[in-house]
């Protein structure tokens, strides 16, 4: 674990193309400016409120996401073949949850074993025939890639329920924008800003087809305590749309209606940040109080587009993941574009034999788990940490999947001793309509703040970098 794919440098401390341009400026500035750009940008984020949530403590606890300076560039060649994989794996994802819904033809075929789907907490059966406004279940997805070497992308996870980030993605090019305007025209990197606009388009684009006029498009959130309630307000802000809670809106005469100060009005896409389980307390968890009662009846007859979907989960499964280089095989035709990290199903006795055996090697990761929370990282583990797994494993195998603990690339960070390299992972964002696919030029780049940390997630002490995609 001692070589490490570095992004900007070569051998012999020679920078690679992408950052040729960006090098030599760099070699050229005063150490002490960029220090004082690095504190203003800490500044900016601070006073425009940039925060998360961390839970797990006697109190959620609201932190600022430490933004580091060095952008993450990607050549114009690299993201041209990273798109066409990313698109080929969203395309690959509708189409599997479309047949999963239906007529279940990848478990007729004997590619899915049928109990991966009809065992698993996130396969909803209340979305069985359902046919959603336009066939999209995943509106925005999220698709979080690793590099390990100059063409080595792999596909680390799936986020196709309710992918956060995106306003981190905005806010990091907006900030360098103002610490850093002349980089922009010397390198040629490509915009972010239209995303807002692009998700609105793509949203009114994807309303049902009874729609009577310009689509109404609102913003659903669990309310200020989320996690992510930031992104919630600030994608609505910028799509100049409602945002609402629960108890804003209502179901009457067959219509999901938000309350404005002219009364009622009808929603006719419903882009909600709520999961599954509280979405609609009629159908789902009778005490959510997160929800709108009802909302299922409508979306079932066609009356709204709920974005994304109820029941895309089962698509971003960490199970359901192993299998995804045969999901995209039977719904493309082509061998996958993005290949996975190799997954070992800790539900498979001869698999769970091998990750016991190995745990000091291998990242082993809850099956539903998300943000770093509930996983083991082998290698940085103690020898208590990997005893005390080995008790969950054993009792819970099903709700783990175990991978090899890869050699991350890393792009350096601003620190007081000048750069040093950390590890970094990007997640892309790709808006789906009955239009198209958008992939935004760029994403959220991750990165370990930590020296030798192989951890992004931010609430596990990562940072965030501005992700630039060169027009090359």
């Amino acid at each position: 674990m001692t070589d490490f794919f570095d992004e900007m440098w070569e051998g012999e401390g020679a920078l690679r193309t992408p950052y040729a341009g960006y090098g030599r400026w760099f070699e050229g500035e005063d150490h002490a400016r960029l220090r004082r750009k690095q504190r203003e940008a800490d500044d900016v984020f601070r006073l425009t409120g940039i925060t998360f949530n961390v839970y797990g403590q006697a109190a959620a606890e609201e932190r600022l996401i430490p933004f580091d300076i060095i952008p993450r560039i990607i050549s114009g060649r690299e993201w041209a073949l990273l798109s066409k994989g990313i698109e080929q794996r969203v395309r690959a994802i509708n189409a599997f949850l479309y047949d999963i819904y239906h007529r279940q033809e990848i478990i007729r075929a004997g590619r899915i074993p049928a109990e991966m789907i009809a065992k698993n907490e996130a396969f909803l059966p209340q979305m069985l025939g359902v046919n959603p406004p336009g066939g999209v279940y995943t509106h925005i997805v999220g698709i979080d890639l690793v590099r390990t070497g100059p063409e080595e992308f792999f596909v680390l996870e799936d986020n196709a329920r309710t992918p956060s980030g995106v306003s981190y993605m905005l806010e990091n090019r907006e900030t360098m924008l103002q610490m850093f305007p002349e980089l922009f025209s010397a390198n040629r990197v490509q915009p972010v800003s239209q995303y807002p606009a692009s998700l609105h388009r793509s949203l009114a684009a994807s309303a049902p087809s009874g729609c009577d006029g310009p689509p109404t498009v609102a913003v659903l959130t669990p309310g200020i305590f989320n996690s992510a309630y930031f992104e919630h307000s600030f994608l609505a802000d910028q799509m100049g749309v409602e945002l609402v809670e629960g108890n804003d809106l209502r179901v009457f005469d067959g219509k999901v209606q938000m309350r404005t100060t002219q009364g009622y009005k009808p929603i006719d896409v419903l882009y909600r940040r709520v999961d599954d389980d509280f979405l609609d307390p009629l159908n789902f968890n009778p005490d959510s109080a997160l929800g709108v009662p009802g909302i299922m009846d409508v979306y079932r007859a066609g009356k709204i587009t709920i974005a994304n979907a109820p029941g895309t989960g089962i698509a971003d499964d960490k199970a359901i993941y192993s299998y995804m280089p045969d999901i995209v095989e039977f719904y493309t035709g082509e061998k996958p574009l993005l290949p996975n990290v190799q997954t070992w199903r800790c539900s498979d006795p001869e698999s769970l034999a091998y990750v016991l055996d190995n745990l000091a090697e291998l990242v082993v990761k809850e099956v539903h788990g998300s943000g770093g929370y509930g996983m083991l990282i082998g290698p940085t583990a103690t020898k208590k940490d990997i005893a005390e797994f080995r008790k969950k494993l054993e009792a819970r195998p099903g709700n783990y999947i175990a991978q090899p603990t890869l050699s991350l690339s890393t792009v350096p960070i601003f620190t007081k001793a000048g750069l040093a390299p950390r590890h970094v992972d990007l997640r892309p964002f790709v808006l789906v309509s009955p239009e198209g696919i958008n992939i935004t030029p760029g994403g959220l780049t991750r990165v370990a703040l930590k020296k030798g940390s192989l951890v992004v997630n931010s609430s596990q002490g990562g940072g965030t970098k501005d992700t630039w995609v060169l027009e090359d």
